[in-house]
Parts: C-alpha cells; sequence; structure tokens
C-alpha cells in the first residue's frame, strides 16, 4: 500500500541530557504545528513516561508496533514507537556513558534503516553526546559520519548550521587548525557550494545567494597575508556560477556574517568549523539548528548540545528543537515529493 503524506521520526537523544525533555516540551506546545506530516517517535517509552512527568505533561500518541503499521495508520495523532534501548536502572543523569550512547545508535540506526528502506521521509533527533556514542562503539568522528557510512554515502557531505533563516557550511569540519589548509580546495569548495544551494532549495528558498568567506585575514590582503584567495576559492566561486549557483565572494570572514544577518545572503561556505559556528552561536545559541547535509534523506537536531548541567531539572528552552523538527517537516515534504515511496502493490503484479 503506497502512503500518501511524508513521514518525520523523532528520536529522544540522549537519555542522560535534556533530549527527552526537548522532545516531549516540542509537542507538548500550544502552538506545534504538524504541517502535512505524519510523526513517529522513536524510543524507549519508559524514558518518554519520565519526561513527560518531569515535564508535567501528557503527549496524547498512538503506539504502533512497527513502522510498516504507520504508512496505514490515519489517527490524527502523534504516533510513538515503543523500543528497548537500555533499562531504566541504567540511566546516569548529566554522565556520558556507554549505556546511554548505545541507547542513541540503536535509536537512529532503526530510523537509517527505516529511511533506506523507503519507510520515513526525514529524521529529527534530540542532542545526543558523542563520547557517549563513542564508548558505546561508535567509530566515527562524528555522527554525521556514522550516517553517512551506514547510508553508504560516498558523495561530498558535510554539516549545515542554520539560524532564522542564515545557513552555513564548511569546507573543513572536526579537523586540528593545523590540517585546515590542505582541505581548502577548489573541489570542495564547489560541492559545498552546490550541496548548500540545493539544500535551501529544498527548504523552500527558490534562489538562494551564497556567499563564500575567505581564509587568510582581511580576504588574503591581495596576496600578501595569504594566496588560497587567489589561487582556490575565487576561480572555485566563479566555478560555482558557470554552474548556476548564485555564489559570491570570497568575503573577508570577519564582516560577512554581517551582510547575511542584514538580508544580503542566504547561506555562508566557511573555510572551517569556528569561522561559522563562532558567529552563528553569537547571533543565537539557543536557536540554531544543524542540518546533516549530503545524505540520501534530511536529518535534522537542535545545534547545542546534551546540557549536562540542567539535565532532569525541567530547565531546558525548547526552541531550537521546535525549529529542527520544522525544518524536518518541511525538508521531508521535499524528499516526499521528488522521492515517493515504492508502491508495493505495482511491485507484487510485476512479480
Amino acid at each position: 500500500m503506497a502512503r500518501n503524506e511524508p513521514i518525520v521520526a523523532v528520536t529522544l537523544g540522549d537519555p542522560s541530557g535534556i533530549g527527552p525533555e526537548l522532545v516531549v516540551k516540542n509537542f507538548a506546545d500550544p502552538h506545534f504545528d504538524r504541517g502535512r506530516c505524519k510523526i513517529v517517535i522513536v524510543g524507549d517509552e519508559w524514558l518518554f513516561s519520565k519526561a513527560q512527568k518531569n515535564v508535567g505533561v501528557q503527549i496524547d500518541t498512538a503506539h504502533i508496533a512497527n513502522l510498516d503499521d504507520l504508512a496505514q495508520a490515519c489517527e490524527n495523532k502523534i504516533y510513538f514507537l515503543p523500543i528497548n534501548t537500555m533499562a531504566e536502572e541504567s540511566l546516569q543523569v548529566a554522565v556520558a556513558n556507554k549505556a546511554s550512547g548505545r541507547s542513541v545508535l540503536d535509536a537512529l540506526s532503526l530510523c537509517l534503516e527505516a529511511a533506506r528502506d523507503g519507510k520515513i521521509d526525514a529524521i529529527c533527533f534530540a542532542p545526543l553526546n558523542k563520547h557517549a556514542m563513542k564508548l558505546a562503539g561508535m567509530a566515527f568522528e562524528d555522527e554525521l559520519h556514522f550516517f553517512a557510512d551506514f547510508l553508504d554515502v560516498d558523495n561530498y557531505f558535510c554539516e549545515f548550521n542554520t539560524l532564522d533563516g542564515i545557513w552555513t557550511s564548511r569546507i573543513s569540519s572536526h579537523v586540528p587548525l593545523t590540517d585546515i589548509s590542505q582541505y581548502i580546495t577548489s573541489e570542495r569548495i564547489i560541492y559545498a557550494g552546490c550541496l548548500i544551494s540545493d539544500s535551501l532549495i529544498k527548504a523552500g528558498i527558490s534562489n538562494p545567494r551564497i556567499a563564500v568567506a575567505a581564509l587568510n585575514p582581511h580576504g588574503g590582503d591581495g596576496g600578501t597575508c595569504g594566496r588560497e584567495e587567489i589561487d582556490i576559492i575565487a576561480p572555485a566561486v566563479s566555478l560555482l556560477k558557470e554552474m548556476n549557483v548564485n555564489a559570491y565572494g570570497p568575503f573577508p570572514a570577519d564582516t560577512i556574517f554581517l551582510k547575511v544577518r542584514d538580508g544580503e545572503y542566504d547561506a555562508v561556505v566557511t573555510m572551517y568549523h569556528d569561522q561559522g559556528q563562532i558567529a552563528i552561536k553569537l547571533l543565537g545559541f539557543e536557536n540554531g539548528v544543524t542540518v546533516q547535509g549530503g545524505l540520501p534523506i534530511p536529518i535534522t537536531t537542535p545545534a547545542h548540545g546534551t546540557a549536562f548541567d540542567i539535565a532532569g531539572e525541567n530547565k531546558a528552552n525548547f526552541n531550537a528543537m521546535r525549529k529542527a523538527f520544522n525544518l524536518a517537516c518541511v525538508m521531508g515534504e521535499s524528499q516526499f515529493r521528488e522521492n515517493p515511496p515504492p508502491i508495493d502493490d505495482l511491485k507484487e503484479g510485476s512479480q
């Protein structure tokens, strides 16, 4: 049976942090808007119940046994898929630990498998803890590389950060500053520019304007303070324009975000992690969203972390979680339109 609406899966994040609280607060918010998406929360039932009790609300959900049931479900409710990832007695609040890391990996793996099989169209995950995931056996530097490996991605991929309509991508990410120069290539800049332009279109921006940051102070000062802008970055921007990407630059990194903030551009391609992260987080740390770019399915999450210092205290601000979920819905709907799931009846008839 073919489904006729996009499905967004939401995971509870690291059980030791604020993730479960954020999910509950998002769906308990009176301004919550599901859009045209069907929603399923995936996680341990005791953890979801505990978070609701902590927040002091009750979320009206309809339980399902597996994601195949969701395609045929028609109740106008939030669906909940209970899975067993950890025992309640294993919970250590505000501590990075193996049990919580394993819980995150199990929930995300189930969702990734469902995405690969065309059963869901987007994933929004509450904050996780990389150290806990590595304690549980994750063999990658971060969750993005875990996702890419799981989904057999061999093309260029990178994290995007978004804040109230401002997007950033980066040429290098979680690498030492001393290694950054080896990542500054025309090829990577072109990949990053094309990827963020395409992602912005899927997020509803029809004609995105992409600014490309310089690497060196003052944009290299005409080559007296580095030649990467002249030899690599500017030629890559020209090639992006030839590929019908609205790319501009390179611009000095210490001023480009003022132009983006004032609406001249929609996104910045940055050269390294902190070049964009500092600007975005300074502009609005509690509202930022991370998008896992370059994967075959949209995946979003709040840009902040697990906030162990306030875990379990019902103090967490859910603005970023709400925006991450809303963006997952928008991009999930675009994904559903562009890549509709297979129609089982037709498959059976052709055999």
